[in-house]
Order: structure tokens, then sequence, then C-alpha cells
């Protein structure tokens, strides 16, 4: 069935696979976070798109 409904859709689960894959990168590189709240806030801060404007 999910054969046909991608050819029929051309619907796929890539991008939910790219952000499963994204979110995993980035909880390797939050390894020894204390708080599970830093974990989100990176993962809000890589995928969101949104680039803050850093002090110069």
């Amino acid at each position: 069935m999910a054969i046909v409904a991608t050819i029929e859709h051309g619907l796929t689960n890539a991008l939910v696979e790219s952000f499963n894959t994204k979110i995993r990168l980035i909880a390797r590189r939050a390894f020894g976070f204390h708080h599970v709240g830093a974990l989100i806030a990176l993962s809000r801060l890589t995928l969101s798109g949104q680039r803050p404007q850093l002090p110069t």
C-alpha cells in the first residue's frame, strides 16, 4: 500500500527521516548537558532556520 500511495501522491517519509537524523546528531552533540532543556533549545535553534543577531 505504501508503494502505491507514494506513486499516486508523490509523498514519502524522507522529510521525517531527515529530521530524525538531524535530531540524533544534535543529541550526540549535546551529550553531557545537564538538562534536557539545553538539548531542546539546541534542536530548536538548529532546525528552526532562524538566525538570531549575535552581539558584535
